[in-house]
């Protein structure tokens, strides 16, 4: 289960900030993650609950933001969202295509107290 090192890194980076402004606790901590990093959502909010305890964050909520994928075609250069039943280019129907964006897992927010 990789959502444990993914939380641990999130929440070190967040203890770290937290630190930095001198806050007493986490209250919120927002992850944006998408959908074809392989992060498995219910997971990682279980991998929070557990790794969160005894830390400022013990407590906090996550929230999880889904982050689409967006593509772009190699043959016309169309950037596209592809269908989950369909990786084709809308626009030329080629199937070679760049993955722009959906695999980023990333700390979108942080809230302190």
């Amino acid at each position: 289960m990789h959502e444990v090192g993914i939380i641990q890194n999130a929440l070190a980076m967040a203890v770290e900030e937290a630190q930095k402004q001198k806050a007493g606790r986490i209250v919120r901590m927002e992850m944006r993650i998408g959908r074809m990093s392989g992060v498995v959502s219910d997971a990682l909010r279980f991998a929070f609950e557990v790794v969160s305890q005894g830390t400022l964050a013990e407590g906090a909520t996550l929230e999880i933001t889904e982050a689409p994928v967006s593509c772009r075609c190699r043959a016309c250069q169309h950037d596209f969202e592809p269908a989950p039943d369909n990786l084709l280019c809308p626009e030329c129907g080629a199937s070679d295509f760049e993955l722009r964006r959906g695999r980023e897992i990333e700390l979108a927010s942080l809230d302190v107290s």
